[in-house]
């Protein structure tokens, strides 16, 4: 099975449950994130957690998904909602409940998005919150 390219049936993805969703979406949203360090010259492994870090908090998630949702189509924004519903036990310290909500249904919405083939709608997303986050510029990564 090749994980890189997965050809998952849509029944089969409708079924899955919303913190299925997230649970891959937050993988596939910090590779995009560790991908975008690498390529834009964090120079060190310190800089390049702490700034993964201060993309995939809940936080910034949460932020990232504000820039994006005017962009959603009625199909992303049903996703989005269903994440952003899902059943979880606890929030994590750092962030609050509406933040760590927020956060979970803009991960269900990229690991549909990634589970759907559709890279070129995450990367026209990604590249939306790289543009509109100043999290890399504020903690000056790459000084």
């Amino acid at each position: 099975m090749d994980y890189f390219q997965l050809q998952v049936p849509p029944d089969e993805i409708l079924g899955m449950s919303n913190l299925a969703l997230a649970h891959l979406g937050d993988a596939v949203y910090e590779l995009m994130v560790r991908s975008y360090l690498c390529t834009h010259g964090v120079p060190t492994s310190k800089k390049l957690h702490q700034a993964t870090i201060s993309y995939v908090s809940a936080p910034a998630q949460a932020r990232a998904a504000g820039q994006i949702l005017p962009l959603l189509t009625e199909e992303e924004e049903n996703v989005f909602r269903r994440g952003r519903n899902a059943h979880f036990a606890a929030v994590p310290q750092h962030a609050t409940r509406e933040e760590y909500r927020t956060a979970t249904g803009l991960e269900a919405l990229f690991g549909w998005l990634y589970l759907n083939g559709r890279r070129e709608r995450l990367c026209e997303l990604f590249d939306r919150v790289m543009a509109a986050d100043e999290v890399y510029k504020e903690a000056e990564i790459c000084r």
